[in-house]
């Protein structure tokens, strides 16, 4: 582990690497998984007349099934870094299976409407530039990663190594065998916000699993697009891509469909919200509002409300500013523009919060990391 921040080394083969990591961050794992039963937008998902141990029970069952039907589509290497960190944290992989599909399935486990998101969703906002738009000419990427704060508890900076592969930094949680952020040898980033998509979901490898084979294995964006493009994926993001020849795209995806969005002029920055045409129709309404299945404090608000004001800021602070530097996109990523709520950029919210950002350097092989609000952070750099 790291003086500064929870950090874990991993190398071999994904049996290995998995092992390895469940290994180091035993403890860690069983206390998430432990907490999921604490969530209130968990248990606000089991019927009335169900206990909630059963129900429990029969999540985790249909979560690993879920989970097995995904590594045949996904290939052996999923199912055996999977199988490495169920052995090497020594926990059923039924419990481990909950953990790492829960915001992206909760509401297939359930059986509730697709039209409803289950409130462990919840913000992010990144902002990119290259060329005339970043003052030294480089690809620069900066990330804000909003949650329950509670998860900040299970945030972990991991270096893989995989055999035969690219070595890449990561930032993660500790039971996923996936990535949210990350770099690789080869000078590709990647960050991934949520998104509220509406089409179909059925079993097939995560958004986050998706990150972890595009840093081992893609040397670009162009390359990581294609491999998105062509692997069966569950759950819907907004995957900022960057690469050290200065190639900056924000790539929407859903269960269905994937649309790139290149940089205008050097500059792209996305919130929650598709944005391209082919994409929109598979969003969730414009209109929609949580209702009674969701937080006590989420009923009532407009779903898209936070993404939309926080796109706004983001916008009104850029404009007129460009080139920036990766000091200026701290300072806008660091915004109050409305308070202490879930609805600035720099989220102080009373249910979701920015609990980790990142600085992404494609062409120096650096990520930059802090598990803190970006207003307060002081980041970490750390070398592929």
């Amino acid at each position: 582990m790291s003086n500064t921040l929870p950090e874990i080394r991993c190398c071999g083969d994904a049996r290995a690497m998995g092992r390895q990591q469940g290994e180091a961050l035993q403890e860690n794992i069983l206390g998430a998984i432990a907490e999921i039963g604490e969530l209130e937008a968990f248990r606000l998902m089991k019927p009335r007349w169900i206990p909630m141990q059963l129900f429990r029970r029969a999540a985790e069952r249909k979560a690993h099934q879920f989970m097995k039907d995904a590594f045949c589509l996904g290939g052996n290497e999923f199912s055996q870094r999977f199988k490495g960190i169920s052995e090497g944290a020594g926990l059923p992989e039924r419990k481990l299976a909950l953990c790492c599909l829960l915001e992206a399935v909760m509401s297939d486990l359930t059986g509730s409407s697709r039209t409803q998101p289950n409130g462990l969703q919840a913000g992010c906002s990144a902002i990119a530039v290259t060329g005339a738009a970043s003052k030294d000419g480089e690809a620069r990427v900066m990330h804000n990663f909003d949650h329950v704060p509670v998860v900040q508890r299970f945030f972990v900076v991991r270096r893989s190594d995989p055999i035969g592969k690219l070595k890449s930094v990561e930032f993660t949680f500790s039971p996923l065998l996936g990535a949210v952020d990350g770099v690789n040898e080869a000078g590709l980033g990647v960050t991934c916000n949520y998104a509220y998509v509406t089409d179909q979901l059925s079993a097939a490898p995560t958004i986050t699993m998706l990150i972890g084979r595009v840093l081992a294995e893609a040397t670009n964006v162009k390359e990581a697009i294609e491999i998105i493009a062509d692997q069966p994926r569950a759950g819907g993001g907004l995957l900022m891509l960057a690469d050290a020849a200065g190639d900056v795209t924000s790539l929407e995806i859903s269960n269905s469909r994937i649309q790139a969005r290149v940089a205008d002029e050097g500059f792209v920055f996305h919130t929650n919200r598709l944005q391209c045409g082919g994409m929109v129709g598979l969003e969730i309404g414009a209109d929609a509002h949580y209702d009674h299945r969701a937080p006590t404090l989420l009923r009532g608000r407009r779903v898209h409300e936070s993404a939309d004001r926080r796109a706004e800021a983001i916008q009104n602070a850029v404009a007129g500013n460009l080139p920036l530097s990766l000091d200026d996109m701290q300072q806008i990523l660091s915004g109050h523009a409305h308070g202490d709520s879930c609805n600035s950029v720099c989220m102080h919210g009373d249910y979701w919060s920015t609990t980790a950002c990142t600085q992404l350097l494609p062409n120096e092989r650096k990520l930059r990391v802090a598990f803190a609000n970006t207003c307060e952070a002081e980041l970490h750099e750390f070398d592929v």
